[in-house]
């Protein structure tokens, strides 16, 4: 592959007949929370392989599978027909290492959602605050005001400055270029863990808005393990005689100045 090259590899299944499905992504990034999420949604809705998407701006290196075989990093898009919505589900491997490889892959990705006649992009990421929380808060910005205005009745907390860096902002910024919706809902998440429990309150959102339901037994016990997690690093910071709590907790965490959030 060339500098720039982005190799799609097809399933080789039939083309599903899909009616204007969502473009859900979860790219991997601080404390994983949008990628536990699509992960999870394409788990327990026993998604299909659409397509995988392999690219020589992703990291010089090879993923070893559970049965000992090796794959090259790469980003996948699986596809679910339901009831109330149609989904394409993007999950990846890594990132785009460079601003010119970013804007690449997500005018590509954006291409196969239009193929489908997609008229909605969600991004899933964190809202990175550097302390741990109880309850994780769901923030988010949108491409147009009208769904901004709709954030109240999700419970979701609007960001009224600040920037959304990779390709979690990048792909609905395109998106929105291309007369597609876009909306990036970010977990509260202290940027130190995997968050689990950031991932649940991220996916329960996304879920409300859809209206698709699923199983989360098992993104519960991850969030559970998250809880442990968090508790064993209080306690060793504790002992180290160093304060772990926030003067911020039970109010609104303040917003970083002109620093980005990144899933």
């Amino acid at each position: 592959m060339s500098v720039r090259e982005i190799k799609f590899v097809y399933s080789g299944q039939e083309r599903p007949a899909l009616k204007s499905p969502h473009l859900i992504c979860g790219f991997p990034g601080s404390g994983y929370v949008g990628k536990l999420a699509v992960d999870h949604l394409i788990e327990e809705l026993h998604a299909k392989l659409l397509v995988d998407i392999y690219s020589s701006s992703f990291p010089p290196q090879v993923m070893i599978k559970a049965d000992g075989t090796v794959d090259l990093m790469k980003n996948s898009i699986f596809w679910w027909k339901g009831d109330n919505a149609d989904l394409l589900l993007l999950t990846g491997d890594s990132q785009p290492a460079t601003p010119d490889s970013e804007y690449a892959l997500a005018d590509e990705v954006l291409n196969v959602a239009a193929q489908f006649g997609t008229e909605q992009v969600f991004t899933l990421a964190a809202y990175i605050t550097g302390v741990f929380v109880d309850r994780p808060k769901v923030f988010g910005t949108a491409t147009h005001l009208e769904i901004v205005n709709a954030f109240a009745s999700h419970g979701i907390s609007p960001m009224d400055s600040g920037s959304i860096t990779g390709m979690n902002g990048l792909i609905i910024g395109i998106a929105k270029l291309r007369n597609m919706k876009g909306m990036c809902l970010l977990g509260e998440t202290s940027g130190y863990v995997v968050d689990a429990k950031a991932s649940k309150a991220v996916l329960e959102t996304l879920l409300q808005i859809i209206g698709v339901k699923i199983d989360m037994t098992n993104l519960d016990k991850r969030a559970k393990d998250t809880e442990m997690l968090i508790q064993t690093i209080e306690q060793q910071m504790l002992a180290g005689g160093r304060a772990t709590r926030s003067p911020l907790e039970g109010q609104q965490p303040q917003k970083p100045r002109d620093t980005g959030y990144i899933s």
